[in-house]
């Protein structure tokens, strides 16, 4: 065996946080914080996000950048550019716990001496919940349904997006949960109530719910196996393909906002709640805790009552 070691990736990386200063390169110090973190008692999933997140910073500014350059000015153009100039989508959760990675990390280095001043202080943290998402109209969902009926793959009529639309808008299941739904989960026992079996991760753990279906969509389910053929999960496709499917539809349909899997899973929830299903039933169906259908029931409501001012 050898006994060679990995070098280090900068040629005077500090051993302990006493030797960070402000000339140290910003990309020499993760391990000593990853080690601080630790120590505060903070879990691994915190300690890998806030690591991603300085290795963003480190992506936009340079890894090698000494940490003594960072002043509020420059960490406020980092987060402009991962909200509006990164080309990746930063949710408000997202932006948010960025916010308290910057905040966390610079008054580290501040608290053990090795820059005078904390730049990331007078950052300001949003508040408030999430903006709304867009939900379908009913003249919505028949124009997107009449569209999906008439994609075609070659000259034949393409099953797949009439398809995949119609399981999203009546089960509201997320992108992983499709992609992970084969034909064992098609329960057809009772040919008059066809139900789907969706798995679902819950703390690392796998757990089932039984969700409803319409014969309308077996069939097209149905249709669909006999044109593509799949041999293991319904969708051969990757999850980026489903986006491009339902972008498609939306485009198709003159939708004026962008048709996705979120866009689905609320239509789902607010139809279910304006035809009158009780909130716990909605609640399991969309596989939610009670902590957090607190919120997305909130807005469920809001949003089933601009749907309904709308009609």
């Amino acid at each position: 065996m050898s006994d060679l070691r990995q070098m280090p990736l900068f040629p005077n990386q500090p051993s302990s946080p006493e030797e960070i200063n402000r000339h140290t390169p910003l990309g020499a110090t993760f391990e000593l914080f990853a080690e601080y973190l630790i120590k505060e008692g903070k879990s691994q999933h915190t300690v890998k996000a806030f690591i991603a997140d300085l290795k963003l910073l480190a992506q936009y500014a340079q890894a090698d950048t000494p940490i003594g350059h960072f002043t509020t000015t420059r960490l406020n153009q980092f987060l402009h550019w991962l909200e509006f100039e990164r080309g990746v989508p930063c949710s408000r959760k997202s932006y948010a716990r960025r916010v308290t990675t910057l905040k966390v990390f610079f008054k580290w280095l501040h608290g053990i001496g090795s820059i005078p001043d904390d730049p990331a202080a007078p950052i300001l943290q949003r508040s408030g919940p999430a903006p709304l998402s867009h939900v379908l109209s009913p003249e919505q969902i028949h124009a997107a349904r009449r569209f999906a009926r008439s994609m075609k793959r070659g000259d034949e009529i393409d099953y797949r997006p009439e398809m995949l639309f119609t399981l999203l808008l009546e089960t509201g299941i997320k992108k992983s949960e499709a992609m992970r739904l084969t034909y064992k989960d098609i329960d057809r026992l009772n040919p008059e109530r066809p139900k789907i079996v969706v798995r679902h991760k819950v703390r690392n753990v796998y757990k089932e719910r039984i969700i409803d279906v319409s014969r309308e969509w077996v069939d097209l389910l149905d249709l669909y196996w006999r044109q593509y053929r799949p041999e293991d999960t319904i969708f051969t496709c990757t999850a980026r393909n489903l986006e491009y499917i339902l972008t498609d539809i939306g485009e198709g349909a003159d939708i004026p906002f962008k048709l996705s899997f979120e866009v689905m899973r609320w239509t789902c929830g607010v139809r279910d709640y304006l035809a009158g299903m009780d909130e716990d039933a909605i609640r399991e169906k969309l596989g939610l805790s009670e902590a957090s259908w607190y919120e997305t029931g909130r807005k469920i409501k809001i949003l089933a009552s601009q749907i309904q001012s709308e009609s």
